[in-house]
């Protein structure tokens, strides 16, 4: 019985695993930095139209996310329903996690090609863990995150 459980959990890991493509020309949106070159930082939409959008960090693809105004012009998002998946890299395990689903450590010494991020991690557990290690100064989940702190970030005030 036990063998069948974990070959259910193997099996439906690899049913429900993504992982973010990219070549070596691949640049982000926002940023228009090759990815390639910052693997652990890779964020992407997809949107409801099939179109993938790369960005070389969370706080790009936030940017994108919450005013999609500015890429009218590109994309044509005129709403919520536009966005079909928002996928980050757990910064702990490289993996490609969904972005709605994930906790962000703000306030670390750890610095994404962008500058001052949000660090992404699959649990809350492991975002504590790296922001005790990390000076971080405060976890937030997906929808706590406003585009005010992404201004911020960006140096904004």
């Amino acid at each position: 019985m036990m063998r069948f459980i974990i070959g259910l959990l193997l099996f439906s890991s690899l049913l429900f695993s993504y992982e973010i493509k990219y070549d070596k020309d691949a640049v982000g949106q926002v940023r228009h930095l090759k990815l390639y070159k910052y693997p652990s930082w890779v964020s992407e939409i997809e949107l409801a139209n099939g179109k993938k959008v790369l960005f070389s960090s969370p706080k790009g693809m936030f940017e994108f996310y919450l005013h999609p105004a500015s890429w009218y012009g590109d994309y044509h998002i005129t709403s919520e329903s536009d966005f079909k998946k928002l996928y980050v890299t757990d910064f702990k395990t490289a993996k490609t996690i969904n972005a709605k689903g994930a906790f962000f450590v703000y306030g670390t010494n750890e610095i994404s090609p962008a500058g001052d991020d949000l660090v992404p991690f699959d649990s809350y557990k492991a975002a504590e863990d790296f922001s005790k290690k990390h000076h971080g100064t405060r976890i937030f989940g997906f929808r706590e995150i406003s585009y005010g702190l992404i201004k911020f970030l960006n140096g904004a005030e």
